[in-house]
């Protein structure tokens, strides 16, 4: 019973554990190019970005960069993350998505003249 009751706490603890949000930008440092997203964990996309570089894999990045990663190699591309958002309890999912749509928008038209994907 003692594991059961471990597994439960650890699963609540897992659920209610806060993560951070984030609107970040892969540049490719020999164009200046840059792609900007969000994520609803940034250790998970700073994690695939590690991966893709380990690897030197275009699996885990996003299909638009694949082109350029082939050309330049998966050392010209780094990872920022421009903005970050904490995530609370009190906030709903559809809370996160428009916090971080509204922040994207404006990234994206700070970095407008910079060259996106």
């Amino acid at each position: 019973m003692q594991d059961r009751s471990q597994r439960r706490e650890a699963v609540r603890e897992y659920k209610s554990a806060r993560t951070d949000a984030a609107v970040y930008r892969i540049v490719n440092r020999q164009t200046g190019r840059s792609l900007i997203g969000t994520t609803t964990n940034t250790g998970a996309i700073q994690n695939r970005f590690a991966f893709a570089q380990s690897s030197n894999s275009t699996g885990a990045l996003d299909q638009r960069l694949v082109k350029d990663v082939r050309e330049y190699g998966m050392d010209a591309f780094a990872l920022e993350v421009l903005e970050t958002v904490l995530v609370t309890t009190e906030m709903t999912p559809a809370q996160v998505r428009d916090e971080l749509g509204t922040l994207e928008a404006l990234w994206r038209e700070k970095l407008a003249g910079e060259g996106l994907y």
